[in-house]
């Protein structure tokens, strides 16, 4: 159990123009979307919660119960009150309980937030600690560019692995599972991981930008919102690629939203959604039909759900509760997820997996890791390895050339970021 005191300090300051200078140009710890967002200045962490593979429970329960733990008995002043102030922990889970990969949840010393035009400091330090100093805007490192290539699984064996799900799904085995491939690279030892958040962050405004722990990407689809009492979820399932003009667009679009291929893909997990969420709410309900989500290279098939949360609930426990969905896993989950344990020949880590912040509150936002990619940021060798994955939802009349197209097309906000 955590025998670790807290005592939060948030304070309202003046406008900062990019909250970002702030990061740690090696470890950057951030969540933005829009312009929001809350960033932590330096690598000073009074508390973190890391649970390793084999730890005897799932790992998002114990992280859960160690948080709150922290916050019953944290000592908090927070005169600011919006989402972000407080007392706030960034968290990364691996997708696999059998992953090698840590979950971890991290609570900085120093951080800086902004919602809707209001900006605040949060100081953190244990009861027998001070406050760190102050630590102004970071002069940005010199541009530098990242190379990526095939990793374990080649887009010819991402095909067979395509094959081999199709023939499980024929036998009645299941009826999807989502398979990913990785692209393995590195990017110079010295480079500023903020540049790579800043331009995701840019290129894709709505889509929520992070950097946890090393693993840093843009994910279009939230896995949960708590705020108040009031839960709210974006399913997304069915891709398809933007097209070349907005006669194409409008061609693609409509090929999307009338796929039977993908309408199916679609409610398998929106059906894992809600079936999860049921257990911890009074009231749930989605929209009835999907409706298409546009970003810039591509669309989604995207369902809103909103609902009310049980008592004493957080949005650590809804993490836990809906990880994974049928959307990164499948249908049904435990065959999925031997499935993805049999045909993808990596460790997917974080990929796919929850990442977010909660406050002591039980408030957050949780997304599911997509379009992202995993540092490795020790200190040895001239370089910095780097994986990155994309994925794409097998279902009965799936075509595997057009999967490996799909995944590239997932592969692209990453791959030009770094490029």
């Amino acid at each position: 159990m955590n025998t670790t005191h807290l005592v939060v300090e948030t304070r309202e300051i003046d406008p900062v123009e990019d909250l970002l200078a702030y990061a740690d140009p090696a470890r950057p710890l951030a969540w933005l979307r829009r312009g929001d967002g809350i960033v932590a200045a330096g690598s000073a962490s009074p508390l973190v919660i890391r649970v390793p593979a084999d730890s005897g429970a799932p790992r998002s329960q114990l992280i859960a119960e160690a948080w709150r733990d922290a916050a019953a008995s944290a000592q908090i002043d927070d005169p600011v009150g919006l989402p972000g102030s407080g007392l706030v922990a960034f968290g990364a889970f691996a997708f696999d309980e059998d992953s090698t990969a840590d979950s971890v949840l991290v609570v900085p010393s120093l951080l800086f937030g902004r919602h809707r035009g209001r900006f605040w400091r949060t100081r953190v330090r244990s009861s027998a600690g001070e406050f760190v100093a102050d630590q102004g805007l970071r002069t940005y490192g010199p541009h530098w560019a990242g190379t990526v290539g095939p990793g374990l699984q080649t887009p010819q064996d991402y095909q067979e692995s395509v094959r081999q799900a199709l023939a499980r799904i024929t036998a009645g085995e299941l009826s999807k599972v989502v398979l990913a491939r990785d692209l393995t690279g590195s990017i110079p030892r010295g480079s500023d991981l903020r540049r790579l958040v800043r331009a995701l962050a840019t290129e894709y405004p709505d889509t929520w930008t992070f950097a946890v722990d090393g693993l840093i990407g843009a994910s279009p689809e939230t896995l949960v919102t708590v705020k108040n009492g009031t839960i709210t979820a974006r399913v997304l399932a069915g891709t398809i690629g933007r097209g070349a003009d907005a006669d194409a667009d409008t061609a693609v679009s409509a090929s999307l939203a009338s796929s039977d291929k993908d309408l199916d893909e679609h409610q398998y997990a929106v059906q894992s959604v809600l079936a999860s969420l049921r257990p911890h709410t009074r009231a749930l309900a989605a929209s009835e039909q999907p409706f298409l989500l546009k970003l810039p290279n591509l669309f989604h098939l995207a369902t809103d759900v909103e609902g009310e949360l049980s008592d004493g609930e957080s949005a650590l426990d809804l993490v836990g509760a809906l990880h994974p969905t049928a959307a990164v896993a499948g249908t049904p989950t435990d065959a999925a997820i031997q499935a993805i344990r049999e045909l993808e020949p990596f460790d997917r880590g974080r990929y796919a997996g929850p990442v977010g912040w909660v406050d002591a509150a039980g408030n957050g936002e949780w997304a599911i890791a997509l379009r992202c990619a995993q540092f490795d940021t020790g200190d040895d060798g001239d370089a910095i390895g780097v994986t990155a994955y994309a994925g794409a939802g097998i279902v009965a009349g799936s075509d595997p050339e057009t999967e490996l197209l799909e995944t590239r097309v997932k592969f692209r906000p990453l791959v030009d970021a770094l490029a």
